[in-house]
């Protein structure tokens, strides 16, 4: 079971649990293992660079061959959304910062069932997520003519074994190697957009195209295959934002987190629209949309029709490094969820395993295997796997952003009704925002199934997922019963004046008591919550 604990300064007893548990009095809640070893510098860059990987260098190719300059409004109506998600992320960091994220912030708000829900199906994200990472890697790596002979199945195994090398480290380790990675991609996108809008200034020729506006109006305007087809180009993009949510799961791990995560969340939402808009508004102003392709990085394209010799070199491996740390990030994400949840007897018990240096190598490790069903699709149908990987993703992803807003909703009417103080870092325009949100997000899963191909069949499998679901929960409710009895009679807490107590208000079990019977409690922040059977 996760235990977790309010650090706030009034909350003597809530403190005195931390203590017991192996939370600190820091402000962030930790499980027994876990060190505050990120920094603001490592965070600020995981938060920036985490969400920048395959969704624009690569799958930006595709979307403007598909969509042209549309894909500009695409990116700046998703990314507006993807703020909204990352500030109810934020508003629930503050609330409680945890390395169990939103996977105990469900727990909380809506029961076990919800969390267990919530955390496979993240997993499920990132396995999908990370076979499109390493699929991008060996479709980069091809681009070098050392690497054409070499079977992409081969480069892909490859891949999985840097990324799983690199996340068996400490996580301050971990925190270094994103923080460089991101520095690389941040820089690499800092200069074309530095380079473009000197060609763009300077009027310089393109591959004998002038650069500027005329690029979009003679080459059939901002629609150039009409509007249906821009819409439904809005569920590919959504992935491109999957990784707003790791500066959530990071915190648990970060100094004075309630001060780095709202700066973090902040700085990162406007730049990362920054990057994603004005990188795109610059493709298209340098190139004619028709110009890009299907499986090869726009930024590629365009860095070869300019003709200096090795800067397509120098962007491919750009890309490849944003690739790999891409799917550094899921391995460590995951890890850290599979571990909440085998600590609350949802995920198998291995997931627990820890490594000295405070690692979860146990759930990092049964990601890295999953990840082999990628290099098996890449032997299978190499010339598809991305784009089948990459609508799985997008479903999964939005099932998670949809956790995540409800549990948002839940905390603001938790604190109208007095049950505990809403943290003044907030979603703006909520309530409004949140059913917004909601909407968007049910609005793009209609767009997969117009989308037809790959995208519909994705969510045509959302019933088979929700089947698997069902019979998993079943398979371990028993054992989630045990271990949270197991974990209130470790922590000496009677779970009758817990329920409905205010957070903090914590109340000895008496000697050789120990809670059972159908009623099962949740202690989190200092609140015990009833959960059905």
């Amino acid at each position: 079971m996760e235990h977790t604990a309010q650090a706030e300064p009034q909350a003597r007893p809530a403190q005195a649990l931390a203590a017991a548990t192996g939370g600190g009095a820091t402000g962030a809640i930790r499980e027994g293992g876990y060190t505050a070893g990120l920094r603001n510098r490592q965070v600020q860059m995981i938060a920036i660079g985490g969400a920048i990987g395959t969704g624009l260098f690569l799958g930006a190719g595709e979307r403007l061959h598909a969509a042209g300059p549309s894909l500009v409004v695409i990116f700046a109506l998703t990314g507006l959304f993807a703020f909204f998600i990352s500030r109810a992320m934020g508003e629930l960091v503050m609330h409680r910062p945890t390395s169990g994220s939103f996977v105990s912030y469900s727990r909380e708000f809506l029961g076990e069932k919800a969390a267990y829900t919530a955390g496979w199906v993240y997993f499920l994200h990132w396995v999908c997520s990370g076979i499109a990472e390493i699929t991008a890697v060996a479709m980069y790596l091809h681009y070098w003519a050392a690497f054409r002979d070499i079977p992409q199945w081969t480069l892909a195994l490859f891949a999985l074994l840097v990324v799983l090398v690199a996340n068996l480290i400490s996580v301050r380790w971990f925190g270094e190697f994103e923080f460089w990675f991101s520095i690389i991609k941040v820089a690499a996108i800092l200069a074309f957009l530095a380079i473009g809008c000197w060609l763009l200034a300077s009027r310089h020729p393109v591959d004998g195209h002038s650069t500027g506006p005329q690029l979009i109006s003679d080459n059939g305007g901002m629609l150039p295959n009409g509007l249906l087809a821009a819409v439904v180009l809005i569920q590919g993009v959504v992935f491109a934002y999957a990784a707003i949510e790791m500066v959530g799961i990071a915190a648990g791990e970060t100094e004075n987190p309630r001060k780095v995560i709202p700066r973090a969340i902040n700085s990162v939402s406007w730049r990362i629209v920054l990057f994603y808009v004005g990188s795109v508004l610059l493709l298209a102003l340098l190139l004619p949309w028709t110009a890009y392709k299907a499986g090869e990085s726009p930024f590629v394209t365009l860095m070869g029709k300019l003709g200096v010799p090795g800067i397509s070199g120098i962007m491919n491996f750009v890309i490849l490094t944003a690739a790999l740390s891409s799917c550094n990030s899921g391995l460590y994400s995951t890890g850290r969820v599979l571990r909440s949840m085998g600590l609350a007897g949802s995920a198998p018990a291995f997931t627990t395993k820890m490594n000295k240096r405070g690692v979860p190598f146990g759930g990092v490790l049964l990601t890295a295997c999953c990840y082999i069903l990628g290099i098996v699709l890449n032997y299978v149908v190499p010339e598809r796997a991305f784009s089948i990987v990459l609508n799985f993703s997008a479903i999964t992803m939005i099932g998670t952003w949809v956790m995540i807003m409800v549990c948002q909703m839940a905390l603001r009417r938790k604190a109208l009704r007095g049950e505990l103080e809403r943290p003044a870092f907030r979603l703006p325009g909520a309530p409004f925002t949140s059913w917004l949100t909601l909407a968007f997000l049910g609005v793009v899963v209609v767009l997969m199934c117009v989308d037809g191909g790959d995208a519909a069949w994705s969510v045509a499998c959302v019933p088979l997922i929700a089947i698997g679901l069902v019979i998993g929960w079943f398979a371990v409710r028993g054992r989630v019963a045990e271990r949270l009895r197991t974990g209130l009679r470790g922590v000496g807490l009677n779970p009758a004046p817990l329920l409905g107590l205010t957070p903090g208000v914590l109340a000895p079990l008496p000697p050789g008591r120990a809670p059972g019977g159908r009623q099962r409690c949740l202690v989190s922040a200092g609140i015990a919550k009833k959960v059905g059977r």
